[in-house]
């Protein structure tokens, strides 16, 4: 903790009434709608300082989150957290403020490869205990169950994974009675897999087994450029039926300085708002990639340590906004005002999209494929199917160019700490792997990149198992 005694007290005082002051998000078709029965549109930022949980340090959470609501934001997206930690002034703090909280389930041990995927009870456990820590507060917007696991076509094989991890913590949820918190996931937006994953997680006619929403990781649309230049319209295609809501977990391409979030226009615009419940914006801190919004000093040696000094950046004290950045995504926010509907007033007709069918390179899952259960691995039983060859039939092309890397899954450096199993340390390695590409754009020209960089890793821990 940072900061005088009496305002940490203060804040630790205000924190017992704090959480209730806004309303928990429900979801109803393919919108989330506030307690008042509002549609929710979400105008968020990735919030992850350092590995440590943000949402312990009260003192830090605070200074943030009075700068963050000055320029609307109403959502943040937190990667990991400590379960153990006692989070009820920040998160009391954020409710105050009307911020809402979505939160990454998995932690650096506990993330599910595509490579060698694998749902075990290690990670079911660990996922449990941040569900446990964060049901209660009225401001968790929603769980993710995993981000960015499938980079590839050939990688799809691990899609019936962070299914089976919805299920279970769906499940799991509601065997506790919690409050029904939406969960589902963040994607990589690769072109090999649309619009197969998105419709993958949410098909089938058994709901309890389908994602409660879907999120996408997009970086298309970078400087002056537009709404079909993009190819944010073939996206908005792709979704224009679906089922369940969908919106950006990550987005703000950083390839032509300064960001000026034009696509905002468009997400919370006429083609756009219909479909999509809004965008998070990457990300609160600067740091080597260039993406943040605030900083809290010059940089420092990349060997300095102290002071809140990580990584060559301190990540302590009072936020300073970026210029022009911060002001222009004010300025487009502010703007931004999304024609909703009332939760009274809309009645949903869009039906579960049908499962995709096995192509063989692209999505390698057949369409009647049951989930793993709990604890089996990638070579459980899957049915025949017949291999389709040739294009997908997925719509549009990426034109993704300097996204944020694959490394939000695990923070700025890897977590200590083993688990059981080899496949467990194998995630660990990997989520270090990634952690060191942070800068590294996880576009669709660069997943080769980070699958040396990951397999390296696993050969690293094959050695010292």
């Amino acid at each position: 903790m940072y900061g005088l005694a009496a305002t940490s007290g203060l804040m630790l005082a205000l924190a017992s009434q704090a959480y209730a002051a806004t309303s928990a998000l429900t979801i109803k078709g393919s919108k989330f709608f506030t307690g008042d029965g509002n549609q929710f549109f979400i105008k968020g930022i990735a919030y992850q300082l350092t590995n440590d949980d943000p949402l312990a340090d009260s003192t830090q959470c605070v200074l943030d989150i009075n700068l963050m609501k000055t320029i609307g934001t109403n959502t943040i997206r937190v990667y990991h957290v400590d379960p153990s930690a006692n989070h009820d002034t920040c998160m009391g703090a954020l409710s105050d403020a009307g911020i809402y909280v979505f939160l990454d389930l998995d932690t650096f041990p506990t993330y599910i490869l595509q490579e060698n995927p694998e749902w075990n009870q290690t990670q079911y456990s660990a996922y449990q205990k941040v569900m446990d820590a964060f049901h209660n507060y009225d401001n968790v917007a929603g769980f993710f169950v995993g981000n960015e696991v499938l980079t590839t076509g050939a990688g799809s094989i691990a899609a019936p994974y962070i299914k089976a991890a919805a299920r279970d913590m769906k499940a799991y949820r509601d065997s506790k009675g919690y409050r029904k918190i939406p969960v589902g996931y963040s994607a990589a937006d690769i072109s090999d897999l649309r619009p197969n994953l998105q419709n993958y997680v949410a098909c089938g006619s058994n709901q309890s087994e389908a994602m409660d929403f879907y999120s996408l990781n997009a970086y298309e649309w970078c400087g002056d450029s537009s709404y079909d230049v993009s190819g944010y319209s073939q996206l908005q295609m792709n979704a224009s039926d679906y089922n369940i809501p969908i919106f950006f977990s990550e987005t703000g391409c950083n390839t032509v300085p300064p960001r000026t979030f034009g696509d905002q226009a468009a997400i919370f615009g006429s083609e756009m708002s219909g479909t999509w419940s809004g965008a998070i914006i990457y990300e609160w801190i600067e740091e080597t990639n260039n993406y943040g919004l605030v900083s809290y000093g010059a940089p420092a040696a990349a060997t300095a340590t102290g002071n809140g000094i990580v990584a060559g950046y301190t990540r302590t004290g009072t936020p300073i906004p970026i210029s022009p950045d911060f002001d222009n995504l004010s300025k487009a926010w502010a703007t931004a005002s999304p024609s909703g509907v009332q939760m009274n007033n809309y009645n949903p007709s869009n039906s579960p999209p049908a499962c995709p069918a096995y192509t063989s390179g692209l999505w390698e899952v057949s369409s009647n494929q049951p989930l793993p259960t709990l604890g089996q691995g990638a070579d459980y039983q899957q049915p025949s199917h017949s291999s389709t060859s040739g294009a997908s039939s997925m719509a549009g092309s990426s034109s993704k160019s300097g996204s944020a890397s694959a490394s939000r899954t695990s923070g700025a450096t890897a977590a200590s700490g083993a688990a059981s199993g080899s496949s467990t340390a194998a995630a660990s390695s990997t989520a270090a792997s990634a952690a060191m590409a942070r800068s590294v754009p996880s576009s669709d020209a660069n997943v080769m990149i980070l699958g040396f960089i990951g397999l390296v890793g696993m050969i690293a821990v094959i050695g010292i198992l």
